[in-house]
């Protein structure tokens, strides 16, 4: 890759990584302050943590209709359209009076913000195929990735000058700027002659012929399955870490966001290693990995072991779903060249509606263990593992994609 085309490249992954980190700051920023808003709006726990499930499936249900809109519309006008939204739902968070407008509020602004995660997915499909796709996907996430390692902490900093209406406002600034940069900075990638009929039928037909091939559902599942696993952890260490532990929102949030890391090194392993390993090889070690951290997290949430025999194997753990995310993602998009906004709603659909469904889960036995999240954790690697072996392994040998973006014969 000459000089020139690498600038380009590492230029487009941070744009487009910029609306990637949109997800897990809207997820995560607020999660120290979970303690302080049972508090002041006169909560539960869960409660609060049912705030974190609408906004799940609120990224989930919106990818289905922004990836649609975009295959229809581009990816500009829909991008421009939700980032204004994100902003007002923003404000609206933080001047909810009571739980329930906090619920329905995080809903909206997890729609909205699902524009940016699928669309610039979509995006980097309309410009890669092949190993190209695995190293600008692997890059995106180095980018992306830096929301779960950026936000907890950006969070608590927040917390530390002002409460959680201060980390609301700090999104809604943040999804100023995006707005700014869908209108100034991003050029529109999906020609007029490639975009879907304007019909709600045929988006129908769009997502049934995804759902038909056996190939892409079982690479979303194995990917969305892991995901939901991480979502568990998302909602359950707020509570772990600091009721269970007793550590302070600080050093939850300097454990929380060490995760970011453990993410940036399973999604280069794979970008490092495109061109000389297969992704479904790096995708079975990966779900090999999970598999055995998560056997690690059960037995110590069952022996109640101290705080740093649960931190590293959740590491590794985390660092599983870099490998499986990164792997999964350019097998399941390389022939869906001319629906590219669909196929990549549902590759990110399935993790939050599978997040929303066992993020709750976490706290079901108390705020006083942490068995439940191990045993969550183990389910989804095991459920994963079988949708790779049931489903892709079963199937049809997957084409092994070449360097120059074609499948090989």
């Amino acid at each position: 890759m000459n000089a020139n085309k690498k600038s380009n490249f590492i230029r487009q992954a941070l744009l487009l990584g910029l609306f990637s980190t949109l997800g897990p700051f809207t997820i995560d920023m607020y999660l120290p302050a979970f303690p302080e808003i049972v508090e002041q709006l006169g909560s539960s726990a869960s409660l609060v943590q049912f705030s974190l499930t609408a906004c799940l499936l609120g990224l989930g249900i919106g990818q289905l209709v922004m990836g649609s809109l975009s295959d229809v519309y581009g990816r500009r006008i829909p991008l421009l359209i939700s980032m204004a939204f994100y902003v007002a739902s923003s404000l609206a968070c933080a001047f909810s009076p009571n739980i329930v407008l906090l619920i329905l509020f995080r809903f909206i602004q997890g729609v909205a913000a699902s524009a940016g995660i699928v669309i610039s997915r979509a995006i980097v499909r309309d410009l890669y195929s092949g190993h190209e796709l695995t190293r600008f996907f692997s890059l995106l996430l180095l980018v992306g990735n830096l929301g779960p390692l950026v936000a907890p902490v950006a969070g608590s900093g927040v917390l530390s000058v002002t409460s959680w209406i201060g980390v609301f406002i700090f999104l809604a600034v943040l999804g100023i700027y995006l707005l700014s940069v869908t209108k100034w900075s991003l050029k529109e990638t999906l020609p007029v002659d490639r975009r879907s009929p304007s019909n709600f039928g045929q988006q129908l037909r769009n997502y049934g012929s995804l759902l038909r091939d056996r190939q892409f559902v079982g690479y979303m599942l194995a990917q969305g399955i892991m995901i939901a696993g991480v979502f568990a952890y998302v909602s359950g260490t707020p509570f772990i870490y600091q009721n269970i532990y007793g550590v302070s929102p600080t050093v939850f949030a300097l454990l929380f966001g060490s995760n970011g890391v453990s993410l940036i090194i399973g999604s280069q392993i794979v970008g490092r290693l495109a061109h000389r390993v297969s992704e479904r090889s790096l995708l079975l070690f990966g779900l090999c990995l999970a598999l055995l951290a998560s056997i690690i997290v059960v037995v110590v949430t069952l022996v109640q072991g101290p705080l740093f025999m649960l931190v590293i194997p959740l590491f590794i753990f985390v660092a599983s779903i870099g490998i499986t995310s990164t792997a999964a993602f350019p097998l399941a998009m390389e022939s869906q060249a001319n629906q590219a906004g669909s196929a990549a709603a549902l590759l990110g659909v399935i993790p939050f509606l599978l997040g929303a469904v066992v993020a709750p889960l976490v706290g079901i036995a108390g705020e006083d263990t942490a068995v439940p999240l191990g045993i969550i954790i183990l389910i989804t690697s095991i459920a994963a593992m079988l949708a790779y072996f049931l489903l892709v392994r079963r199937g049809t040998s997957a084409p092994k994609l070449n360097t120059v973006g074609q499948k090989a014969v």
